[in-house]
């Protein structure tokens, strides 16, 4: 597995993450023992970069649960999301307290009342409760604003959508993260399984086969990976299988010009 520094400070991620949403929202002794086998995969692939939200109902709880007795091996990303400046305080406390009193990347949700997170998020920061500080949108309609916080100087990495379907990030977005050295975390490398209704069939991914891609997840997040702007992916799964396939894509070699174009051409045709 790759790894690549995110953000002013250094931090060495992994090229494949893990995200939580949806999949961590578990509840039950034998969902939570599944939650732990995923971790596990994922540890053992390298994958050990986390994201969550107190936005992903018991994701956070439930993954700080899997880290119990290994969480220096982890490096956990996860956000502060509400109108509320008491409330984020509250969120943070929570999620320090799930995650060892220290959290690697801590990031404004959909930019949710951003200037008041942020100066709490820099105190923590001060008292080394937090290595980076990031912010994240879904949405293209916001990335004038998170461009706009990129700037500032005050956070070190962004969250954002990239695959062949939402390529809004290459006007802007990106080149400003280049050029600020500011880190960027991928979320929705799959657009929320939009990518993977109509997969290519073997014989159309066999020209691939020489980077290690054997499936169209691990075609998808090589192609991601393979803007090197680019520092992390983080599919989720509830497969520990899926799990280990996703960290394959993780490493060299990696997809030049036209070999994204014959991935972005194999969605088109579907």
């Amino acid at each position: 597995m790759e790894t690549r520094k995110l953000g002013s400070t250094g931090i060495n991620v992994p090229a494949v993450g893990m995200g939580t949403w949806q999949t961590f929202d578990v509840r039950g002794r034998d969902a939570e023992i599944n939650a732990t086998g995923i971790v596990s995969e994922a540890l053992g692939e390298g994958a050990n970069f986390f994201d969550s939200s107190p936005m992903y109902g018991q994701a956070e709880r439930v993954l700080g649960k899997t880290l119990e007795g290994r969480r220096s091996s982890a490096l956990v990303a996860t956000k502060v999301w509400t109108p509320s400046t008491e409330e984020g305080k509250k969120q943070i406390s929570r999620a320090l307290e799930y995650f060892g009193g220290h959290v690697e990347l801590y990031q404004i949700h959909n930019l949710v009342n951003w200037p008041d997170h942020l100066r709490t998020l820099e105190s923590l920061m001060k008292l080394g409760k937090i290595s980076e500080i990031g912010a994240t949108h879904y949405s293209a309609s916001a990335f004038g604003e998170l461009l706009e916080i990129m700037k500032t100087g005050r956070i070190q990495a962004i969250q954002i959508p990239y695959n062949p379907i939402q390529r809004e990030v290459e006007k802007a977005i990106l080149p400003t993260a280049a050029d600020l050295g500011i880190g960027v975390v991928v979320m929705r490398p799959f657009a929320e399984g939009a990518l993977m209704r109509h997969p290519p069939s073997e014989g159309e991914l066999e020209p691939l086969l020489s980077f290690g891609v054997k499936t169209w997840a691990q075609a998808l997040l090589k192609w991601i990976l393979s803007d090197f702007r680019c520092h992390v992916a983080i599919p989720a799964t509830s497969r520990a299988e899926r799990m280990k396939e996703n960290a394959q894509a993780g490493k060299a070699p990696w997809f030049g010009r036209e070999e994204r174009e014959y991935v972005s051409r194999l969605f088109e045709r579907g």
